[in-house]
């Protein structure tokens, strides 16, 4: 396969972890990718270079790569890529580090970290999703949530909106292709009403019991997956991912490094053999599901199911984040935002003054109504 050209000006080609900057052609300063766009833009003198593979982007056919081959340490050396990265001691993000960085602090918890010494060798990306949000857009996207929230501190959307600048980071993702064919054994159930009659103090009355029939069932179900996502990091937990969702994936595009100029990557901690146990037991409840459909019946008891996986295949894939972390009040808020569509999650803040004001008015308003109902 030919190498695709790069943009620029590479800073360090030599650099054996592939960490390249890209230096203006017109004054020599370093480049940044423009989100929504496909150019790198010089902030320094505003002069413009495009991304020369960049035109068509989602439409190209990113590649899988057989499962069972990268469980087994057998996967070609195109296939791999040297990172320099330091662990945050805090929320344990593995922060690529750009070329000459011996410091630096983490986008997700604001924690000053120092880098290690050394690389290691991980698995490449096989596609990218480009930021489609500007820092700006995102600083909107923050501030209307923060606005939105019953009982928040009134000073902290104005704090976040002139606070420090947010972070732009690729963050890793694992993908996951399988073909299923699953048998299972259960039972059906039927219900079905009897009309029973039960003495009350005002006399005999009838009533309706559902009852329900048991059948013994067996089939199989059959599901093609494609593209179930897990997160390859430990750095922000469940919830906040799951706040993200979805993303377009139509909107990936093959890896290139020039996609990252002017932003942070973070390295997967999730190993993949970790990633793919995750995925097939998102499969496995998805299989339940298509197992109770073919049960039918008003309810299903499963009793035996053995999913039978083939075809697996996966991605490593970067997709786009913004993170902030602010510090109001003594206290740590962390907050990220979906850079392809501005879903927001973060740490939930309370004002006490306006639940107590709050506790007060309805004490008053529920007093009031005591007051008068009792005259």
């Amino acid at each position: 396969m030919t190498p695709i050209p790069k943009v620029g000006h590479p800073s360090t080609p030599d650099d054996p972890t592939g960490h390249n900057t890209y230096q203006c052609e017109s004054c020599g300063a370093d480049l940044r990718f423009a989100p929504g766009d496909t150019r790198l833009v010089c902030d320094h003198c505003g002069h413009v270079q495009d991304i020369p593979t960049a035109t068509g982007r989602g439409q190209a056919q990113l590649r899988e790569i057989p499962l069972q081959d990268a469980l087994a340490r057998e996967l070609p050396a195109p296939d791999m890529e040297e990172h320099r990265s330091v662990s945050c001691p805090s929320c344990g993000a593995s922060i690529e580090m750009q070329n000459g960085q011996h410091a630096t602090e983490c986008p997700f918890c604001a924690s000053p970290v120092v880098t290690d010494t050394g690389t290691r060798r991980l698995i490449k990306p096989q596609g990218v999703l480009p930021f489609q949000l500007t820092e700006q857009d995102a600083r909107a996207a923050l501030s209307k949530w923060l606005g939105s929230l019953w009982f928040a501190p009134n000073g902290l959307s104005q704090y976040a909106r002139r606070g420090r600048a947010m972070n732009g980071i690729y963050a890793p993702f694992w993908t996951f292709d399988a073909v299923t064919r699953t048998r299972y054994t259960g039972q059906r159930g039927d219900a079905y009403y009897e009309t029973r009659t039960i003495q009350t103090d005002k006399g005999p009355r009838t009533e309706q019991v559902r009852r329900i029939i048991w059948t013994p069932v067996s089939g199989q179900v059959a599901r093609d997956f494609d593209d179930v996502v897990i997160y390859a990091a430990r750095s922000l937990p469940p919830p906040y991912i799951d706040a993200l969702r979805p993303w377009d994936l139509t909107a990936l595009t093959p890896y290139q490094r020039d996609y990252l100029a002017g932003f942070s990557a973070e390295g997967y901690t999730v190993e993949l053999h970790e990633g793919h146990h995750t995925a097939q037991a998102e499969m496995v409840r998805v299989i339940q599901t298509d197992i109770r459909r073919d049960i039918g019946g008003d309810e299903q008891r499963i009793g035996a199911m053995e999913p039978h996986f083939s075809d697996e295949t996966f991605k490593h894939i970067l997709l786009p984040v913004w993170t902030a972390a602010y510090k109001f009040r003594g206290r740590s808020y962390r907050f990220v935002v979906n850079a392809q569509t501005g879903r927001v999650k973060g740490d939930r803040p309370w004002s006490a003054w306006k639940i107590a004001a709050a506790v007060v008015a309805a004490v008053i308003v529920i007093g009031a109504i005591a007051y008068f109902q009792s005259r």
